[in-house]
């Protein structure tokens, strides 16, 4: 945000992404609740309790399967970026989800205990030593405590407090969660249910997420193989579009964002000081680029948010070489201005006097 754009902290296309995540979750549940009992013919049968608790438990593991797949999906197509805006919305939506998928196995295997039903739900099976019969429960434990840490901690007054980089480490709890998940369902109902809708729907999800996160690294190891030298290739010139950004990443892993602002380039690091959203997506205007997230803005000069703000990012180094833009790896102090590079002058045509 900046003294000249009203901050977008919510705006119409967050509501909008929340209505159809709310739409998208209540038409899963009615379809597996009222038309799909006949297509999943449960053998042995179960009651409407168990029905309801693999309803809200298929949710959750749907609805974190497609978290896990928006990130590579947008790495390798743009066009998904959208649904990384506000992906923490969605994940705490799934808490949610897993939370009332807990509460009915606990009301229905547990509720008459003589026992406190957590304390019942950890010592009712102890059968660690075999794959069959194993305590899956357990994981789905596991998996519940790292989707509350992650819902919990995803205001930004975390972010702040636990500083950006603690805070994005601690949300790759995100895989464990997944991985708990997964195990949770193959030592679970996996075992237990002989259709097999269940399991294909159960590979095709973990299939998904392996694949696009190795189609995401192998293209982004292209990319960055492609570098030669101890200054990285971003284009060409003409490549370059007035008030928009192409996005390099260097061999270190670091991501540059490359503008184009009033016919001359500058560059500073792709990730905003506030959340590290992606700034080589937002658009220049007077000098300013804003960060398509939650609008906080940059001089892509200096690299320094416009006063009364004190958010800086790193900037970089630029030349021209050979008809290629490049941008030297080492990053220069948050705050620091670079000279932009000016555009060189297109060629004349063939017999102009120059």
């Amino acid at each position: 945000m900046s003294v000249r754009f009203t901050p977008v902290q919510w705006n119409r296309n967050k509501w909008i992404y929340d209505g159809v995540m709310l739409a998208g979750v209540t038409a899963f549940l009615w379809i597996f609740l009222y038309v799909t009992p006949g297509a999943l013919g449960y053998d042995p049968a179960i009651n409407p309790q168990i029905h309801n608790a693999r309803a809200f438990g298929a949710a959750a593991f749907v609805m974190l399967t497609i978290i896990l797949c928006i990130g590579p999906a947008a790495r390798l197509d743009k066009r998904f970026l959208p649904l990384l805006y506000n992906r923490r919305h969605f994940g705490v939506m799934t808490t949610f989800v897993a939370i009332t998928h807990a509460g009915y196995i606990l009301n229905w295997y547990f509720a008459f205990s003589g026992s406190s039903k957590l304390v019942t739900l950890f010592y009712a099976n102890s059968s660690f030593g075999q794959i069959a019969g194993f305590p899956f429960e357990i994981f789905g434990i596991i998996a519940l405590l790292c989707l509350l840490v992650l819902a919990t901690t995803s205001h930004d007054f975390w972010l702040r407090f636990l500083t950006p980089p603690v805070w994005k480490r601690l949300h790759y709890l995100i895989y464990v969660a997944y991985f708990s998940v997964a195990a949770h369902v193959s030592l679970g109902i996996l075992q237990v249910q002989k259709n097999q809708i269940f399991t294909a729907i159960f590979i095709a999800g973990a299939g998904a997420v392996i694949v696009l996160h190795l189609a995401a690294w192998w293209a982004e190891k292209s990319e960055t193989a492609s570098k030669d030298g101890a200054w990285a290739e971003v284009a060409r010139p003409e490549a370059f579009r007035e008030g928009f950004a192409k996005i390099t990443k260097l061999a270190n892993g670091d991501r540059v964002a490359v503008y184009l602002a009033d016919g001359k380039l500058s560059a500073i690091s792709n990730a905003c000081a506030h959340q590290n959203g992606p700034l080589g997506e937002g658009r220049v205007a007077d000098c300013l680029v804003t960060c398509p997230w939650h609008g906080f803005q940059y001089d892509v000069r200096s690299g320094c948010s416009p006063a009364p703000f004190t958010e800086k990012v790193p900037t970089y180094r630029l030349r021209i070489e050979n008809g290629m833009v490049e941008v030297h790896p080492d990053a220069n102090p948050p705050g620091t201005y670079v000279d932009p590079v000016p555009l060189p002058d297109p060629p004349l045509p063939e017999g102009e006097p120059a």
